[in-house]
């Protein structure tokens, strides 16, 4: 049996008011940072001590029943987010709003393209002011009606939010939304001078 560890020796303290940047190849570890912090993954050795209310935005599909209406998903979303059964519920206008799916919030999950399920996946997790906010590369996703909308939601929400952190390959992205980088290589951290974000080249 093959033992592959995903993260080495990492150590880090976020407060409130850091927008965090995580950078690296594939296969780094950034994902498997963020589902740890998430509460997704269960870390071998150490600990993760985390406060506040938690939203996040990962893969396609990742946490939805696609058995389910887009309705019946809202509801079971924010419940695993934390919302009270009123509070999920009244979440519904603002989604129905946001996606624009109308009639399809009636349908199972699993008659949805790819780019409404991540619609729908987006509006739920920014549907609250979470104080903690995790984001895995989804802003690639959709067209760009939506992501102009995805990127002006995003900016109120992380003005508005304590922490936030993201992982993404575009430098762009990386440049406008994160105050500090964090770079991954291996499964080992480090951090960036804050300086260095304006230096960041073109995406590869």
């Amino acid at each position: 049996m093959t033992l592959v560890t995903a993260l080495r020796d990492v150590s880090f303290e976020l407060k409130d008011g850091d927008a965090v940047g995580l950078m690296g190849h594939n296969g780094a570890g950034k994902t498997t940072l963020l589902r740890a912090m998430a509460g997704i993954y269960t870390p071998t050795a150490g600990q993760i001590v985390r406060e506040g209310k938690l939203a996040t935005v990962f893969e396609v599909g990742a946490g939805m029943d696609p058995e389910l209406s887009g309705y019946d998903n809202i509801i079971r979303m924010g419940l695993m987010m934390g919302m009270s059964p009123n509070e999920a519920h009244a979440s519904i206008s603002d989604i129905e709003d946001f996606t624009e799916l109308g009639d399809f919030l009636q349908l199972p999950v699993r008659t949805y393209s790819s780019g409404m399920i991540m619609r729908l996946m987006f509006a739920v997790a920014t549907s609250v002011q979470p104080e903690i906010l995790l984001i895995d590369e989804m802003f690639g996703a959709g067209d760009s009606a939506f992501r102009d909308k995805a990127h002006a939601r995003m900016k109120s929400l992380i003005s508005s939010s304590k922490i936030f952190v993201f992982a993404s390959h575009s430098h762009e992205l990386l440049r406008e939304y994160c105050k500090r980088v964090f770079w991954l290589e291996h499964g080992r951290l480090s951090e960036m001078d804050a300086s260095q974000i304006a230096q960041i080249g073109p995406s590869s």
